[in-house]
């Protein structure tokens, strides 16, 4: 005979079960309350879409990341793509006099392109994640110098700045586009038979691939997912700083990789959501906000965000270890 449980145990089972569910919406909410606490500005209204605003970056670029982690792979080289789609979407426009939207489309197109080589090292040149997308860093950021020379290009075409600085109503554009992309995203994971197929390959790949998933072709998908959600963000860096700066986003595939994981998603792949990961990067985003409100080094913040880092990925090991 199986043991009775008493109502008080389950009970106590399913507040647990409630509590990691939404485990990172309290992290967010408790993050919120200690910084307003600590500042009377940060929860100001103009203040609160200033971390939207802040946060939608690294959101776009960390939806992206959630596609590669699934499969249980990584991908370093988003900085760095960033870096390129801002030069490209901006000297396209004013050095090769490229109108403003097949600019940006051709910017999209290369961090696609990117993306596939990627998968293609990955999937067909059998190179760890790790190693493929880190020679990618180097890569894309040469590419960056090399098309810049190093200078900065500065664009005023309100065209073009408005997908950074611009606002739809009380909203600013980024924020309005990070809500885009995360729907997008949303409906391709839980209503596509891709979206299942993702899962699938991250929950184990020689069984997927049995079960008649081509492994190779999801794989490969979704870093030129990752590569699209680059230089996307890359665009909208170079439209809200009016120009485009060859060493922007250094370290920026840190944030991305963390707010997945602090959203939720599993570094050995099969787990995760796109909604907890746009929570995890508004977490990182309002961290960085309380810190520069409460005018903390820049030092100290590269430390305290080195160690969220790694307390996200030791909660990652913990819970992988429990299940």
């Amino acid at each position: 005979m199986g043991k009775i449980r008493s109502p008080k145990l389950k009970i106590q089972s399913s507040l647990v079960a409630v509590l990691r569910r939404f485990s990172v919406f309290l992290v967010l909410i408790g993050l919120c309350l200690l910084l307003s606490l600590l500042s009377e500005r940060f929860l100001t209204p103009s203040n609160v879409l200033n971390v939207a605003l802040q946060a939608s970056v690294v959101a776009i670029t960390a939806i992206g990341m959630t596609f590669t982690m699934l499969t249980a792979g990584i991908d370093l080289s988003v900085g760095s793509i960033v870096a390129l789609g801002s030069a490209l979407s901006a000297g396209f426009i004013v050095k090769q006099g490229i109108p403003t939207y097949p600019a940006i489309a051709l910017a999209l197109a290369v961090g696609m392109g990117l993306g596939a080589v990627n998968g293609l090292l990955i999937v067909k040149g059998g190179l760890p994640p790790f190693v493929a997308t880190l020679a990618m860093m180097a890569v894309a950021r040469g590419l960056t110098l090399v098309y810049t020379r190093g200078w900065t290009i500065p664009i005023m075409l309100k065209q073009f700045t408005f997908w950074g600085s611009g606002e739809l109503g009380p909203f600013p554009v980024p924020v309005v586009i990070t809500a885009v992309v995360f729907v997008a995203a949303y409906i391709v994971l839980t209503h596509t038979r891709f979206g299942l197929h993702v899962y699938a390959v991250g929950g184990g790949e020689e069984t997927a691939r049995l079960a008649g998933v081509n492994t190779e072709l999801v794989k490969t998908s979704v870093y030129v997912i990752s590569g699209f959600t680059a230089a996307l963000a890359g665009i909208i860096t170079a439209a809200r700083l009016w120009s485009a700066q060859p060493n922007v986003a250094a370290g920026l595939e840190l944030d991305a990789i963390a707010a997945s994981v602090l959203g939720g998603t599993s570094l050995f792949g099969g787990v995760g959501s796109v909604g907890g990961t746009v929570v995890g990067a508004l977490i990182m985003g309002a961290l960085n906000n309380g810190l520069n409100l409460l005018e903390v080094s820049s030092y100290y913040q590269k430390v305290i965000k080195g160690i969220v880092f790694i307390l996200a990925v030791l909660l990652d090991l913990y819970t992988k270890g429990r299940k």
